[in-house]
């Protein structure tokens, strides 16, 4: 293993990357971030996020030896099956010959808020099939729901999630990192609050104001939103929580979005993988917004333009994690 700033040879991967890339978040995409400067006298510790280029089970697996030290017990491995037929979700034949290597693990997911193939337990595992899921898929809140404490939240104080997260020691969160409608960018922290919040009620109090439309709370409110149902997640399982960003088929849409999701514009980049939610998040922004402005253009708007950002900046502000990291290639 060597650190990615004495080994940056994998970055050839992403074609010309541009190190000194406009508008990135992050002074140095190869080692830390600076949005929320250390003190001069305590500097921030740097979360480690680790690196490969192989987008593959082996790939996923490797990650996984370097990250996994805490997880024991029954693990929930996290994922997003996907609309019907969506073309960008990462696939079953890379995920199940993964999460099969994870001892007494299972898949798990919670069913959406929104009208489509998988409102209800009945149309959702329907979907499972059409998407070739042939795993076990856990619907978290197929038996109801529960609500867990958020703590240091100013816009929540608990959260309702699917009620058989209780029946877990641990979570590995395995995300398809792209673009989101709402989010801007679906990372880890999306996958983690909005995916395991029900689909009736804690996904409704982080979209809908009272009095207000179904997707009425946009913007910052909707970013800070999410990190505390996200904080809702991470509290419970402390140490025992572990995520893996897969950068492959990143349309600017969420997988939501199915087959009318827009083709992705920039090229396949890696897997990431830390114990911070915010600074593997922070990581793959950085490895985006380092491409050529070509690559990078359709992503980084929408991110922008719907202050996706936030989640990192409010994520550091209330402890979630950490925007200060180190990047390690494992390659």
């Amino acid at each position: 293993m060597k650190k990615l700033a004495k080994k940056i040879a994998f970055i050839m991967v992403l074609g010309s990357f541009a190190l000194t890339a406009c508008a990135a978040p992050s002074n140095n995409v190869t080692t830390t971030t600076t949005a929320a400067p250390a003190s001069a006298t305590t500097p921030a510790k740097k979360a480690v996020v680790y690196f490969t280029k192989d987008i593959s089970a082996a790939g996923l697996e490797k990650l996984y030896q370097k990250i996994n030290s805490n997880i024991d017990g029954k693990v929930a491995v996290k994922i997003h099956t996907g609309e019907p037929k969506g073309p960008n979700i990462n696939p079953p034949s890379m995920v199940q010959p993964f999460q099969a290597t994870i001892p007494n693990s299972t898949l798990v997911e919670t069913n959406t808020y929104y009208g489509g193939g998988r409102d209800t337990t009945a149309k959702h595992i329907e979907t499972l099939k059409i998407n070739g899921w042939t795993a076990p898929v856990d619907i978290l809140d197929a038996d109801g729901t529960v609500m867990l404490p958020i703590k240091g939240g100013k816009h929540f104080k608990e959260m309702s999630v699917g009620k058989n997260i209780l029946n877990y020691n641990s979570a590995v969160i395995l995300t398809h990192f792209k673009g989101h409608t709402m989010g801007g960018l679906g990372g880890s922290i999306k996958n983690v609050s909005i995916g395991f919040a029900d689909g009736q009620i804690g996904k409704k109090m982080q979209h809908t104001a009272p009095n207000g439309g179904q997707w009425s709370i946009t913007g910052a409110a909707f970013m800070e939103n999410m990190v505390e149902a996200a904080k809702a997640v991470t509290d419970h399982f402390g140490n025992k929580i572990v995520y893996m960003n897969v950068m492959r088929n990143m349309s600017v849409d969420c997988d939501c979005a199915g087959v009318s999701a827009a083709p992705p514009t920039a090229p396949n980049i890696g897997i990431l993988a830390s114990t911070d939610i915010v600074a593997i998040d922070q990581a793959s922004v950085d490895l985006i917004m380092a491409l050529p402005e070509a690559q990078r253009h359709d992503l980084k708007e929408r991110m922008e333009s719907r202050q996706g950002l936030r989640q990192l900046s409010y994520g550091n502000e209330i402890g979630l994690g950490t925007t200060e990291y180190e990047l390690v290639s494992i390659d």
